[in-house]
């Protein structure tokens, strides 16, 4: 996709009076944050736009020197085909800057594992992936606090849901929805045989208090006593707290805190997220077959990557792309490849329909 010289030089000069407007010292209060929300968004795309613009300048100036003296234009030259190699490079960043942006990147997300097929086993990889994120998200600077687990027998997790805050964490998260599989020998088999196992995954955006309006009629609140194994602090008071979205059935059981209160607080956090998933999922409907042909739909359902033990491998099934380094995945350092593949592999899609 080429970007015309008017288009640049709009870029620019839009930058450039968002720019004047913020240093006015004018704004306050909603137009602060909004010029502010747009500055951030229009930054990148500008300073892109600048460097395609003056190496296209470069390049016309270089390519009409007719110097008598050879010297001057061999150097002329050496710098023209040095451009042209890195003009196209700069033209690509330009354009994947401008692609239309999820309003949901910037937002902080909500992380929901569950095991699945598997018993056991399925909860001890359910708790692997929780600690391979965990480990990513410090690596990326981000905060990341459980809000409730499931914990199993032998101390995996049947379900684990915590929050990450952190600066575009769904934008770099919301490729990892889906069914992870592994293959290798549980700790509870005698027989060294290799079983399959799976976990599923949800990356939610959160979204601000004003997105997702929840009316007091619309919700039945129950208190009750938690019991069972599922709390990280069962007790003998009445604290756990059942929310009941009437107009769409969901149900959020939060029982992990002493405080009815706290419970309380967190099961709403829950239950806003995953109304606000919906409300994005009925919002997308149009686009649900234009994301699945890209690097796949975000399905719970969708198998979309296999953790192989016994050959120390992780295979992303989406962009066929297999990481012979199983265990710095697990640690979360590798982590990062796959998913800057998958981002990659998303902006290249998007940009070839936008050619089309």
């Amino acid at each position: 996709m080429t970007i015309s010289d008017t288009r640049l030089a709009q870029l620019t000069e839009r930058f450039a009076e968002l720019e004047a407007r913020m240093a006015s010292g004018k704004l306050e209060g909603a137009d602060f944050v909004a010029a502010s929300r747009d500055y951030s968004e229009l930054e990148p795309v500008a300073k892109a736009a600048e460097a395609v613009r003056e190496m296209r300048g470069e390049l016309t100036v270089l390519s009409a020197i007719t110097d008598p003296d050879p010297d001057m234009r061999a150097m002329a030259a050496e710098e023209v085909e040095r451009l042209k190699t890195e003009l196209p490079k700069a033209e690509h960043a330009l354009a994947v800057a401008m692609l239309p942006r999820d309003s949901a990147d910037a937002r902080p997300a909500m992380l929901e594992i569950r095991g699945g097929t598997g018993g056991d086993e399925a909860a001890l990889f359910a708790a692997d992936l929780y600690r391979m994120y965990e480990k990513y998200a410090a690596e990326q600077g981000w905060r990341i606090e459980m809000i409730s687990a499931n914990v199993s027998d032998i101390g995996g997790f049947k379900e684990v849901v915590a929050n990450i805050q952190g600066n575009g964490v769904f934008a770099k998260l919301k490729f990892e929805s889906g069914v992870h599989r592994v293959q290798r020998v549980p700790v509870t088999e005698s027989g060294g045989r290799i079983h399959t196992s799976a976990a599923t995954v949800a990356v939610l955006p959160e979204p601000d208090e004003v997105d997702v309006e929840i009316a007091d009629g619309d919700l039945k609140i129950d208190i009750y006593r938690a019991s069972g194994a599922g709390g990280q602090h069962v007790n003998t008071t009445d604290s756990a707290v059942r929310l009941t979205h009437l107009p769409t059935g969901l149900v959020v059981i939060q029982q992990d805190q002493r405080s009815q209160h706290k419970n309380k607080a967190k099961a709403m956090q829950v239950l806003r997220t995953r109304l606000y998933d919906l409300k994005r999922a009925e919002a997308h409907g149009a686009e649900a077959e234009a994301r699945k042909a890209m690097v796949g739909s975000g399905d719970r359902s969708e198998r979309i990557r296999t953790y192989n033990f016994p050959q120390g491998r992780v295979t992303d099934h989406r962009i066929n792309l297999t990481l012979h380094r199983l265990p710095e995945v697990l640690e979360g350092t590798g982590l990062g490849e796959l998913i800057d593949a998958l981002i990659a592999e998303d902006q290249a899609k998007r940009l070839a329909a936008l050619g089309e």
